[in-house]
């Protein structure tokens, strides 16, 4: 058994709420080191610190939700305060002699590296988005914030002794734009693991008395896609003149207002419920109920190269869904999934329907997904990369390039 303790700070989410952070962490409780964690509160986790399931979360307060630059970067740089406060803290009550930082953003190489340096405390980047792409699909420019956010990207896998990428494409950045050697950088998807993420009662009511449930799950700010979904329930509604299917959204982001304002000011109350935020059993209750998923991220940029786990736990629950032609969601779900044109809302409704009208694909997809999720999409194996990268971080075991070289092919 290992004896090591292990940091890892996360900016963007709280924990245990953040799947992938608390997976990651009870992996490397099970395989024996002792795991701290630094996140803000949120929800109902509003404890500054307590002990769940062996894990030491230790969290903070953010003061505001950023809104344009001087918000960033009051946000980002109390958060860096309290990052640090509770880094020490950790460090004096549990210990750790590891140090891995989730993004975004991309600041928080800052505390590692002065761990790194002052107490050669190696860093693992777990690197969860692709933070200029992101400001270029958002904000349809580049410019200085993009050259920063640049800078910032490639100072954070300087900094890092291992890097883990959530796909391929993250992997070759690291090593292109991040000056990464391929060695360092192991692959570790974010893979629901089945033991815990499986169907359970379904929940009537969300179909609100109709015969089909269209589902989405996910967070909700503008670059997202849910307004898309909105008005591709507009179409089916009022174009198609369809009255079988109702649309549940979970989740919560800075656009849900205004999401709800687009569903009141389309006439869809009757036909869309928001159900705001939901873990545990509620949310595994609210997917399985659904009988259609939907994936309503447009293709850009920012899209086209990030895995999202709707993809994965759509196919783990055997639901099937319909997509944009985003390219590392065609890597995952390959012909399991119906694809919609263009960006399109009607596309994307229509899309809906097709698979609302025939029951014989909705069984040939969900079989599909599910036959795929169980052949590729394995928790085993990336919590196999996920330990060999400690490891390397540690300075014993295999290279990432040879762990990559015997991946199951994605399509």
């Amino acid at each position: 058994m290992r004896k090591s303790g292990v940091l890892i700070i996360v900016e963007n989410l709280t924990v245990p709420l953040d799947r992938r952070v608390w997976q990651e962490a009870t992996t490397l409780r099970d395989a024996g080191y002792t795991v701290s964690v630094v996140c803000p509160r949120g929800g109902k986790h509003v404890a500054s610190y307590e002990v769940l399931d062996g894990i030491h979360i230790f969290r903070h307060p953010l003061p505001l939700e950023a809104d344009g630059a001087i918000g960033y970067a009051i946000e980002y740089s109390s958060a860096l305060f309290w990052e640090l406060l509770l880094a020490w803290r950790a460090y004096f009550k549990v210990g750790f002699n590891v140090i891995q930082a989730c993004n975004p953003p991309d600041t928080i190489f800052l505390i590692a590296g002065l761990f790194k340096l002052l107490l050669g405390i190696p860093f693992v980047f777990d690197h969860h988005d692709i933070n200029p792409e992101l400001y270029e699909a958002k904000f349809g420019k580049r410019g200085f914030f993009h050259r920063l956010l640049l800078k910032l990207e490639r100072w954070t896998f300087r900094t890092a002794d291992v890097s883990i990428a959530t796909n391929e494409t993250f992997r070759q950045i690291a090593i292109e734009r991040g000056g990464m050697s391929p060695e360092r950088v192991f692959i570790v998807r974010s893979i629901p693991d089945v033991s815990r993420f499986r169907r359970t009662t379904p929940r009537a009511d969300l179909k609100n008395g109709r015969a089909h449930l269209v589902g989405y799950v996910g967070i909700m700010g503008n670059q997202d896609g849910v307004d898309l979904l909105v008005d591709a329930m507009a179409h089916l509604v009022h174009t198609q003149g369809r009255h079988d299917v109702q649309c549940v959204i979970v989740g919560s982001g800075t656009a849900l207002e205004g999401l709800k304002a687009q569903a009141t000011r389309l006439g869809l109350d009757d036909y869309v419920t928001f159900t705001g935020f939901m873990s545990g059993e509620p949310l595994l209750s609210a997917l399985s109920t659904f009988d259609i998923g939907v994936i309503p991220d447009p293709k850009n940029i920012y899209n086209d190269k990030i895995s999202m786990n709707k993809h994965f736990e759509y196919m783990s629950f055997g639901i099937p869904f319909v997509s944009f032609d985003l390219v590392e969601g065609r890597k995952i779900a390959a012909d399991t999934a119906l694809y919609a044109k263009d960006n399109c809302p009607r596309s994307l409704g229509d899309e809906i329907a097709r698979l609302a009208d025939d029951v014989d694909l909705r069984r040939r997809l969900s079989e599909a997904g599910m036959a795929r999720s169980k052949a590729l999409l394995r928790w085993e194996t990336e919590r196999a990369n996920l330990l060999a990268a400690y490891d390397a971080a540690l300075g014993v075991g295999e290279t990432a390039e040879a762990i990559t070289s015997r991946r199951l092919p994605q399509s």
